[in-house]
């Protein structure tokens, strides 16, 4: 990606199946091998779609897709052992999931991660979410994940040691940072939506 002048030059839409296959390219490329297949990102872009509203956001640049975020709406994912809904202080039943935000590492620096995440905080506060739960892997680069997601208003809950250990063992996931078996944590973090 070359010359980019402002942040104007990209644009967002809702995710449609038409953009599978880009999304597919990229977000195994940036989150490890086997992170996303056919089957269960069309699992996960129906997870996000409630009221006929779309919580999966995606961004292009000249016309080439350079981020996305998948989002489930509230009541359309699982509360898991990797959740702690007693500490989160809002209603389990009015929590959105924010399953993965992926941005190309040669457009990282321009905003596209915080504007993905503000326009699945307004999607899934138009499907009526007052919350969002995210689980920031710890192991990214320089721990960005967990400042951004901070940054942008997000509290750590707890720590969860081996989050992704399962996808590894059972589901094909090559974790970019762990050699053998991924032993990467995942911080359970909260977002909770202010009124605008």
């Amino acid at each position: 990606m070359a010359n980019l002048k402002n942040s104007a030059e990209i644009s967002y839409s809702a995710l449609t199946p038409t953009h599978f296959p880009a999304v597919l390219e990229l977000g195994n490329r940036v989150q490890g091998e086997g992170y996303l297949n056919l089957e269960n990102l069309t699992e996960y872009y129906q997870r996000g779609l409630k009221n006929g509203i779309n919580a999966g956001i995606v961004a292009f640049y000249r016309e080439q897709l350079v981020g996305f975020r998948l989002t489930f709406a509230q009541g359309q994912w699982d509360i898991d052992q990797w959740a702690t809904p007693q500490d989160w202080g809002v209603a389990p039943a009015s929590v959105c999931y924010f399953k993965c935000n992926t941005v190309d590492p040669a457009m990282q620096g321009y905003g596209i991660g915080s504007t993905l995440l503000s326009k699945a905080i307004d999607a899934a506060r138009q499907q009526g979410s007052r919350a969002g739960l995210a689980h920031i892997w710890l192991a990214s680069p320089g721990n960005s994940a967990f400042k951004y997601f901070s940054k942008n208003g997000g509290r750590l809950i707890k720590e969860h040691p081996n989050k992704w250990q399962y996808a590894a063992i059972y589901e094909g996931y090559d974790c970019p940072v762990c050699d053998d078996l991924c032993a990467c944590v995942a911080a359970e973090m909260l977002l909770t939506f202010t009124d605008q």
